[in-house]
C-alpha cells in the first residue's frame, strides 16, 4: 500500500493583518464568516423585537426608538414607516447575512477541505474577496438608516413598481438604492463563493475519497453551491434591470400610464411581475440554500450520536440533489395571489407537493438513523433532533400554503410569517447551533459548557414553539401580515391577547440566547481543553490538531480507505473506524 503522498509546507503568514485580516486561510475566511452573521443575528434579532414591542404597544414612545431612528420615531412613537423599514432590514439580514451566510459560508469554508483532505479551497484569494464582498455588502445595508428618506420599506422582496420609482415615497430614495445595491453585492460574493466551493470539492479530494464516500455534510455544501450559482446570478440580473429602471429611465418592471404622487410616470411597457417570476426564481430555491447544510450536518451529528452507520446513504444523497431541481420549479406558488392562470397554479401546486416526497425521505433516514442507535445525548444530537422536528412542523404548514384556494385566504397573514420562520428560519439557526456545539472542540481546542448547552437547547425549542405556534392561530384568524398596529380594526380587537404571548415568547427566546453567546466567548478563552477527538467521529476533520494547523494536515496528503459513517463495526475493538484506517 502506497504511502501518503507529501505535499509542500505552508506556513502561516505573519503580521496580524496578513494572519486574521486578509487572510486566504479558508480556516480564518470561515471564522470571518461566523462572527460576521453572528453579528447580523444580533441585529436582526433586536430589530424584531422593536417590531414586536410596537405591535403590542402602538402608542408608547420610546425614547430609544427616537435616538436611533429620529427621522421615524419623533417623540419615541415609532411610525408605520419606521416599522415597514424595520421589517424589510430584518428580512434581509436574517435570509441573506444569517441563514445564507453561516451555514455555507461559514462552516462551509472553515470544514469542507478538512473533510475531503484539501490544503485549503480551490482558490485562496477568491475566498478572501468573496468573504470582504459580503462584509461590504452588510455595511452598505445598513447605511440604508442613515440616509435621507430612512431606509426601505418594501419588504426583503422589494416589489416594484414603487421599488422602482424613487419619488415613490418614504424610503424609496437613497435606502433603496442602497439595499438593490447590497443585494447585488451579496450576489457577487455569493457566485465567486459557490464557484469555489464547486472547483474544491471536484478537484481536491484526496485519494480515495469518492463521492460516495463523501460526508453528507460536503454533499450538503456541494448541492447548496450549484444551486447558489444557478440563483443568485438571476437575482443580481434583476436588480440590475432594477436599478436601470430607478437611475437610467428604462421601464422593465415599470407599466405605462402609472400615476405616482399625482403625476404621470414616462414609463411604458414594463411589468411589475417580471421581478416577481426573477425574484422568486431565485426565493424559493433560497430556502434550500438555508437549509441543505443543515440537513447534512444533521445526518453527520446524528449518526455520530447515534453510534450508527446513516440509514440509507444513497437515499439521502439522492434526495439532496431532487431537492435542488424540484427547487427551482416551484417558485410560482409565491404568485398565487398575483393573479396568475388557475392551470399554472394547479401546475405549481402538484410540483409543491411533489418536493414535499425528497424531504420526507430524509425525515424518515434521519428516523431510521436513531432507531436502535446506543444514543448520547449531547448537546449537538439535542438541536440536530430540534431542527427535525421544526422541519417537520414547519413542512406540515407549508402543504396548506401549496394549496392556491387556500393560500388565497392565508397568504398576506402570519400564518405565512409562522411558516417560514420554522422551516427555513430557526430550522436553520437550530442547525447553526448544532454545527456549533458540535464543531467548537475543533476550531478552537476547547469545549463549551455541556449543561450550558442543555439549558439553552430546551428553554431555546420551548420558546420557539411558544411564538409561532400561536402565529399559526393568529394568522387562520386573518390577521394580516405588515401591518404595524391592529387597533383600528375591530374583528382583530380579540387576537390582542395572543400578541402579547408571542410577543411575551419572544423576549424569553432573545434572552435565552444570552446563555449561548456567554457560553461560546467564555468557552473560547476558558473552557476545558477538548480531546482529540472528543466524539469518537469518523472524518477526517478529527485527525488533525485542534485547531488545525495552517495547512491542515502537516504537509502530508491523506488516505481515505472507509465511508463516513463507520459505526459499531463488528470485529473491531472500538466501535467506529476512521476514514483514513486501512
Amino acid at each position: 500500500m502506497s504511502e501518503p503522498a507529501a505535499v509542500p509546507v505552508h506556513h502561516a503568514p505573519r503580521g496580524f493583518v496578513r494572519r486574521y485580516i486578509f487572510s486566504t486561510d479558508h480556516k480564518v475566511i470561515g471564522l470571518q464568516y461566523f462572527f460576521l452573521a453572528l453579528f447580523s443575528v444580533l441585529v436582526g434579532m433586536l430589530l424584531s423585537l422593536a417590531m414586536r414591542y410596537h405591535l403590542t404597544n402602538p402608542d408608547a414612545k420610546v425614547r430609544l426608538f427616537e435616538m436611533l431612528w429620529p427621522d421615524g420615531a419623533a417623540g419615541g412613537l415609532m411610525t408605520p414607516e419606521l416599522y415597514l423599514s424595520l421589517m424589510t432590514i430584518h428580512g434581509t439580514i436574517m435570509v441573506f447575512f444569517v441563514l445564507t451566510t453561516a451555514p455555507q459560508s461559514g462552516f462551509g469554508n472553515y470544514f469542507l477541505p478538512l473533510q475531503i483532505g484539501a490544503e485549503d479551497m480551490a482558490f485562496p484569494v477568491l475566498n478572501m474577496l468573496s468573504f470582504w464582498t459580503t462584509f461590504l455588502a452588510l455595511v452598505v445595508l445598513l447605511a440604508a438608516f442613515f440616509v435621507e428618506g430612512g431606509a426601505p420599506l418594501g419588504g426583503w422582496t422589494a416589489y416594484p413598481p414603487l421599488s422602482a420609482i424613487p419619488a415613490a415615497g418614504p424610503g424609496q430614495g437613497m435606502g433603496m438604492t442602497l439595499w438593490i445595491a447590497s443585494v447585488g453585492l451579496f450576489c457577487v460574493a455569493s457566485l465567486m463563493g459557490a464557484i469555489n466551493f464547486i472547483t474544491t470539492i471536484i478537484d481536491l479530494r484526496c485519494t480515495g475519497m469518492t463521492l460516495a464516500r463523501m460526508p453528507l455534510t460536503v454533499w450538503g455544501w456541494f448541492v447548496t453551491a450549484i444551486i447558489s450559482l444557478l440563483a443568485f446570478g438571476v437575482l443580481l440580473a434583476a436588480a440590475v434591470l432594477l436599478l436601470l429602471d430607478r437611475g437610467a429611465g428604462t421601464s422593465f418592471y415599470v407599466p405605462g400610464g402609472l400615476i405616482v404622487n399625482d403625476r404621470l410616470l414616462d414609463h411604458k411597457g414594463g411589468s411589475p411581475l417580471l421581478w416577481q417570476h426573477l425574484f422568486w426564481f431565485f426565493g424559493h430555491p433560497e430556502v434550500y440554500i438555508a437549509i441543505l447544510p443543515g440537513m447534512g450536518l444533521v445526518s453527520q451529528v446524528l449518526s455520530v450520536f447515534a453510534r450508527k452507520p446513516v440509514f440509507g446513504y444513497k437515499a439521502m444523497v439522492t434526495a439532496m440533489l431532487a431537492i435542488a431541481v424540484l427547487g427551482f420549479v416551484v417558485w410560482g406558488h409565491h404568485m398565487f395571489v398575483s393573479g396568475m392562470s388557475p392551470y399554472s397554479a394547479i401546475a405549481f401546486s402538484v410540483l409543491t407537493m411533489t418536493i414535499g416526497v425528497p424531504s420526507a425521505i430524509k425525515t424518515f433516514n434521519w428516523i431510521g438513523t436513531l432507531w436502535g442507535g446506543s444514543i448520547r445525548f449531547e448537546t449537538p444530537l439535542l438541536f440536530a433532533a430540534g431542527f427535525v422536528s421544526l422541519f417537520v412542523a414547519g413542512g406540515i404548514s407549508g402543504i396548506f400554503l401549496g394549496q392556491p384556494t387556500l393560500d388565497l385566504y392565508l397568504h398576506d397573514t402570519y400564518f405565512v410569517v409562522a411558516h417560514f420562520h420554522m422551516i427555513m428560519g430557526v430550522a436553520a439557526i437550530f442547525g447553526i447551533f448544532a454545527a456549533t456545539y458540535y464543531w467548537f472542540p475543533k476550531m478552537f481546542g476547547r469545549s463549551m459548557h455541556s449543561a450550558l448547552g442543555k439549558a439553552h437547547f430546551y428553554l431555546t425549542f420551548i420558546g420557539v414553539y411558544l411564538i409561532f405556534v400561536p402565529m399559526h392561530s393568529v394568522g387562520l384568524a386573518g390577521n394580516p401580515r405588515r401591518y404595524p398596529d391592529f387597533k383600528e380594526f375591530e374583528f382583530l380587537a380579540e387576537l390582542g391577547g395572543a400578541h402579547t404571548f408571542i410577543s411575551l415568547a419572544a423576549y424569553f427566546t432573545a434572552a435565552v440566547q444570552l446563555l449561548f453567546l456567554a457560553n461560546l466567548f467564555w468557552s473560547m478563552w476558558k473552557g476545558r481543553p477538548a480531546a482529540a477527538n472528543p466524539w469518537e467521529a469518523t472524518t477526517l476533520e478529527w485527525t488533525v490538531a485542534s485547531p488545525p494547523p495552517h495547512d491542515n494536515f502537516g504537509g502530508v496528503t491523506p488516505q481515505v480507505h472507509q465511508g463516513a459513517y463507520e459505526y459499531s463495526v463488528p470485529g473491531r475493538s472500538r466501535d467506529y473506524v476512521m476514514q483514513s484506517e486501512p
